[in-house]
């Protein structure tokens, strides 16, 4: 079938069930692997929304389930058709088509429909041209991004604003020079142009990790001369502490609650990891067991971290109530942490919880992982065949 056959069939399809609102097609997306499907269920909203993006996490979670079947033409055939929409004359709009070719990693059609703008009578601003930016980051060819930064508003006019600034910075960040970053900052102050806490804590996060540790305590002293650093920029901070000691994460939570920000599900997770990694569970148990009280929800990161040790430590009763508490949440860690937990519920004579454990994980995960999960039950002899015992 052609692409746009496929795009024409999933048109049909959709028209043959009532049109679904926004956020129940977002629902049934991230939860639908299959591309064909997939394809219906957008089709069935993105034609009934007026707003330019409203629909474009919709948009975009149906390129994702695309590009992972590397069905390329289809994606092609699907943006290309929106640009006969008369909603294309709306810079918003055509921006959402030059992100969802970014998402596909399809950065020549990206670029593409930035240089069609005129013929489609769409004015161009900083709102299509950070789009464009985004999209050559966001297929991680962050080394063409200086060149396009400099060439654009040359050839077309357009006038970086601070986001487009924080696109370029978080470009030369990812190639490993977050040096290379000040001069830029140095510019955007002469053209009096904000310098926003995320780019701030992008350089920051940067430096930290390509050990350039006293440069991020200058980036660091800066923040806090211009005013006091947000929850994102302290959680860099605590990622680095979080190596160290755990009394170091813990000073700079107090010191955030003291300067009233609230620390968030983040700044646990590394504080709960450092006691992990320090071997003293019991202290993460009362970090995770104080989220709540603390108004926070554990994430999947969370969920992934404290199953992995808690597991380490031979606690796998503990950690089969994580994994239930995962379940309820729609986050249950990925394959490899949830091994660790199935070898220990059998290893421990719990085959009943391990096999429960395995037909759930089995609706969630996606088809691929199938499988993988089939070699597991054989291995530990859940497949109703002999139990193996696991060492």
């Amino acid at each position: 079938m052609s692409s746009l056959a496929c795009i024409r069939h999933a048109r049909r399809f959709s028209t043959s069930s009532s049109v679904i609102s926004i956020s129940a097609a977002k629902a049934r997306l991230r939860s639908e692997h299959d591309p064909d499907k997939a394809l219906a269920i957008y089709s069935s909203v993105s034609d009934h929304y007026r707003s330019p993006v409203s629909s474009r996490y919709a948009q975009d979670l149906t390129v994702k389930r695309l590009a992972k079947s590397r069905r390329f033409s289809d994606i092609e055939a699907l943006i290309e058709t929106h640009k006969k929409d008369p909603k294309i004359t709306q810079e918003p709009f055509l921006a959402t088509l030059i992100r969802s070719y970014g998402l596909a990693g399809m950065t020549d059609h990206a670029l593409k429909t930035f240089d069609q703008m005129d013929e489609l009578g769409t004015k161009r601003s900083a709102i299509s041209f950070n789009a464009l930016l985004s999209a050559f980051n966001q297929c991680k060819k962050f080394d063409q991004v200086p060149n396009l930064f400099d060439e654009i508003p040359q050839k077309y006019g357009v006038s970086p604003d601070k986001i487009s600034y924080g696109i370029f910075i978080k470009s030369l960040c990812e190639v490993g020079t977050p040096e290379s970053a000040f001069p830029v900052l140095k510019e955007m102050e002469e053209k009096d142009i904000e310098v926003t806490a995320i780019t701030y804590t992008t350089i920051l996060d940067s430096l930290y990790k390509n050990g350039k540790i006293d440069e991020a305590e200058k980036i660091w002293k800066e923040m806090v001369e211009k005013g006091s650093p947000d929850v994102c920029a302290y959680n860099v901070k605590i990622m680095q502490a979080h190596h160290a000691k755990p009394e170091d994460v813990l000073a700079l939570i107090e010191e955030m609650s003291s300067g009233g920000l609230k620390p968030d599900t983040i700044s646990y997770n590394y504080l709960l990891t450092c006691y992990c990694k320090h071997g003293l569970i019991e202290e993460a148990k009362k970090v995770y067991d104080g989220l709540e009280e603390n108004c926070c929800v554990p994430n999947a990161a969370t969920f992934r971290t404290f199953m992995y040790h808690l597991c380490r430590n031979g606690d796998f009763d503990r950690a089969f109530e994580v994994y239930k508490e995962s379940v309820t949440k729609d986050k249950i860690p990925d394959f490899g942490t949830m091994r660790y937990l199935v070898e220990g519920l059998v290893k421990t004579s719990k085959v009943k919880e391990a096999k429960g454990v395995i037909r759930t994980v089995k609706k969630k995960f996606p088809p691929n992982f199938l499988n993988a999960w089939k070699k597991l039950e054989i291995a530990l002899g859940l497949d109703g065949g002999k139990e193996v015992a696991t060492s």
